[in-house]
């Protein structure tokens, strides 16, 4: 009969070979390593070579010499970012000058190079309160020594016909003792309104017959 002990140092024996080979077999490489390994003989770009690349949009080209297709790219642009709109290129667009005044001052007052003092809100009233407010606002505005001013108007939209307060406003600014106060007015910017509103530029003094002799001293 085999001793125990044997058998048990036999059993030892059979398993130690396959114990040895688990024992020697090397880890599987992780993802980084296998990126690091495979990456090793690459030399990274030098920060002062590197260079930033911009994603540009694509804009819309016309067809040189095709008017339809200048005028699609046109609306295009005009729709998707506002470019090329000019109100002092649309039909609402309105604009007046005084006695001996040039046209220029009407475009600087448009362009914003006069600075608004103050302004009155008269988009939603009847005709006659607008023009009491009016009144009473040119009146104050001339008193305190304003320059520029801005009266909102609105564009008349709802009109069945042509805008009610909006033409309104130039007769006053254009007829009666208003226009010997005037130098120039035009519709405003769009930031102010565009052609809902009205900048209008005063006088430090009516205008007289006396002045109207003298071109020099109108202003």
């Amino acid at each position: 009969m085999r001793s125990p002990l044997l058998i048990g140092i036999a059993f030892s024996l059979l398993l130690l070979p396959q114990a040895a080979a688990v024992a020697a077999e090397p880890p599987a490489p992780s993802e980084r390593q296998l990126f690091r390994s495979a990456m090793s003989d690459v030399t990274p770009i030098a920060p002062r070579d590197r260079r930033k690349k911009t994603l540009n949009t694509l804009q819309p080209k016309a067809v040189q010499g095709n008017p339809d297709s200048e005028a699609l790219v046109y609306l295009k642009n005009l729709i998707r970012r506002g470019e090329g709109f000019v109100i002092s290129d649309t039909p609402e667009y309105m604009e007046g000058t005084g006695h001996c005044v040039p046209d220029l001052v009407a475009r600087r007052l448009h362009r914003g190079d006069y600075s608004i003092q103050s302004f009155i809100d008269l988009h939603g009233l009847s005709v006659a309160a607008a023009r009491e407010a009016f009144e009473t606002f040119m009146s104050a505005a001339v008193a305190r020594g304003k320059r520029a001013v801005l009266v909102i108007h609105g564009r008349g939209l709802s009109s069945p016909a042509e805008p009610v307060l909006k033409t309104q406003v130039y007769n006053w600014l254009t007829r009666g003792r208003w226009r010997n106060w005037v130098i120039a007015f035009c519709s405003a910017r769009s930031c102010d309104g565009g052609t809902g509103a009205t900048y209008v530029l005063l006088r430090r003094r009516p205008l007289t017959k006396r002045t109207r002799k003298n071109p020099e001293k109108i202003h």
